[in-house]
């Protein structure tokens, strides 16, 4: 019987990969792809989590699939600005269904929001089960991703000078466009995301800064799920947050710990699935799930450890 942790050899995991110039140029465009995903979703992550808004990120990760199928489809090519249009629709009107439910029916959000991805995300399979094939899709790369392939991506060039490969500039540019969009609307967004009566009285557009996360939210999604799938992608936006709120309290210590986590996420899943060999995007969850877990025994706001310590002491 094979072990399930085989022995760790600690050079094969941790030098080999950049031994050489070719080794260090293929992974690092793997750890760097990692990086620029976690980041971004744990930055948008961060209010929506603040929204109490966490499993609409899960809803439309899911919500974009028929979106996803259905540009793939009317143009019969992969090209990414059809994937981006037709995913941003059907997210943005994925949270319009479940905002529409809540509102007028009898339903609770969180049955609105199950209703909601679930069907979206039935049609999505449909379509690609049903027509799929006539554009080349592949399922298994929508729902799971494989970060892994990354430098095998096509390359973008301006005229005879090659700029790098297209999934890792489309998340860069994302990840440049939200910290831009964060640093600019803040205010309006830490308002409208803590108090929404205060929000009101100043006279905010809560709606439209609401749709606006939403389609940063489905615009972040689109551009990662190339690497982790859009059933992984939930993880990068919510686990950042969770585990920075352990350790502080205040908005911008939380989203600039987004940094060093997303860091400690991408390397940390990389060596862990070179000594696994198993899949890259589900090792970055796991040492994202061991992250919190630390955060959560030991964090010195609401850390059990910590509170436990301090009742000791009192006592």
């Amino acid at each position: 019987m094979n072990e399930f942790f085989p022995p760790l050899d600690l050079v094969d995991t941790f030098w080999m990969p950049w031994a050489t110039s070719k080794d260090f140029i293929w992974n690092a465009q793997i750890v760097t792809m990692g990086i620029m995903v976690s980041l971004s979703c744990g930055l948008i992550g961060s209010f929506i989590v603040a929204r109490k808004l966490a499993l609409m990120g899960d809803a439309i990760s899911h919500g974009i699939l028929p979106g996803l199928a259905i540009a793939f489809i009317a143009t019969q090519s992969k090209a990414l600005f059809p994937m981006f249009i037709g995913a941003c629709g059907a997210g943005l009107l994925c949270s319009f269904c479940i905002e529409w439910l809540a509102k007028k029916t009898p339903l609770k959000m969180d049955a609105a929001l199950g209703l909601t991805f679930t069907s979206f995300f039935a049609l999505g399979v449909l379509l690609i089960t049903q027509m799929g094939n006539h554009a080349h899709i592949d399922a298994e790369c929508l729902l799971y991703g494989e970060i892994g392939f990354t430098p095998l991506a096509e390359s973008i060039t301006w005229g005879s000078i090659e700029i790098g490969s297209r999934p890792l500039l489309s998340i860069g540019t994302v990840t440049i466009i939200i910290i831009s969009i964060i640093t600019i609307f803040y205010k309006q967004l830490l308002v409208t995301s803590f108090d929404q009566t205060l929000s009101v009285s100043l006279g905010l557009p809560v709606r439209t800064i609401h749709y606006g996360l939403m389609l940063l939210l489905a615009i972040t999604i689109v551009a990662s799920f190339e690497s982790v799938g859009v059933i992984l992608v939930i993880a990068m936006l919510i686990f950042p947050s969770t585990t920075a709120s352990f350790f502080f309290t205040r908005m911008p210590a939380i989203l600039f710990c987004s940094i060093p986590l997303s860091i400690i996420y991408s390397l940390g899943g990389f060596f862990l699935a070179r000594w696994l060999d198993c899949s890259i995007a589900a090792s970055m969850v796991v040492v994202a799930m061991l992250c919190f877990g630390i955060a959560w025994a030991f964090g010195p706001e609401d850390g059990v450890v910590t509170k436990l310590f301090l009742k000791r002491n009192q006592n």
